[in-house]
């Protein structure tokens, strides 16, 4: 499969809906066998079988037994609930204006509502930064998934340039821990970097863990520069995208402690999450985005 980055630069896929529908449709198709097996169904009751109703759902062995047509009534039912987080804030517009962190989450999250619906999943969709900028319920109907699109959409469309946002994932995740009543599968799409310690930020994973919610991080990064800061030996002009504030230093200079702190740094997330019991995927911006598919998948049937 494609990585995101080409196909964000082929411009003949229209909407955002559409091209995560190809994806999709592209993507379940290549798999050798899918390890969905269609929407859960609940039995209610059988009633007499009328002439002109389909016989799609006769109970046959039912009429071995009595000799009369009977049809099984079903009640469609949600399988799961699936909130998912996206990370807005501005460390999430690196590298770049064409191709960055943001825009990798974006695709990804679009991919995985129309994988929800072909389910019959109920998903919602929150966009934080330093705050909460959405927040839906989860929700099966077409509206709202038409709606989650559109606010997508409209992120894609607006997010650069744009003034900016710093983060504030602890406290963002311990509100939305709040604010998601019945369980669900909670999909967070971020790069971890937020104000604060990192032990506020595993109190806040803890918090979803608490509440009875089932949880998978994605981290989304670029790890050829932001992990082992692959730039040409020569003096660069860094900028904090969530400060502006601006420094002055050739990386190589750098590079062996910067590689040890996002090591540790790493190291530790990953160490919390397994003991938290959520499934960490490390999400490379730069790798075909499959994998986020597949590891969602695998989530949710372990789930379900």
């Amino acid at each position: 499969m494609l990585s995101l980055k080409d196909i964000v630069e082929n411009e003949s896929f229209g909407n955002l809906e559409l091209l995560a529908s190809q994806v999709v449709e592209g993507f379940i198709t290549g798999m050798h066998k899918s390890p969905y097996h269609g929407f859960s169904v609940e039995f209610v009751e059988h009633k007499i079988y009328n002439e002109g109703e389909s016989k799609k759902h006769i109970d046959w062995k039912l009429y071995a037994k009595t000799d009369k047509l009977f049809i099984k009534k079903f009640e469609e039912e949600t399988n799961l609930r699936c909130q998912i987080l996206i990370d807005t804030s501005s460390s999430m517009l690196f590298p770049n204006n064409d191709f960055n962190k943001l825009k990798f989450s974006i695709f990804s999250a679009a991919a995985i509502i129309r994988l929800l619906k072909k389910q019959r999943d109920a998903s919602g969709l929150s966009l934080f930064s330093d705050k909460i900028n959405l927040h839906t319920r989860s929700k099966l109907s077409i509206s709202h998934q038409k709606l989650m699109y559109s606010e997508l959409d409209q992120l894609l469309d607006s997010n650069i340039p744009r003034n900016i946002e710093s983060t504030n994932t602890a406290e963002i995740i311990h509100q939305l821990a709040e604010q998601i009543h019945q369980r669900s599968l909670i999909v967070i799409f971020s790069d971890m970097f937020s104000k604060g310690n990192e032990e506020d930020l595993y109190s806040a994973l803890q918090h979803l863990k608490y509440k009875k919610h089932d949880v998978i991080v994605f981290h989304v990064s670029d790890p050829v520069k932001e992990k082992e800061l692959d730039f040409e030996n020569k003096p660069h002009k860094f900028v904090d995208l969530e400060t502006g504030e601006e420094v002055k230093v050739n990386p190589v200079h750098l590079k062996e402690n910067f590689r040890k702190e996002m090591d540790a740094f790493y190291s530790n997330l990953k160490l919390k999450c397994s003991q938290l019991k959520i499934d960490f995927v490390e999400a490379d911006i730069n790798k075909p985005f499959a994998n986020v598919l597949t590891s969602f998948m695998v989530k949710r049937k372990r789930l379900y």
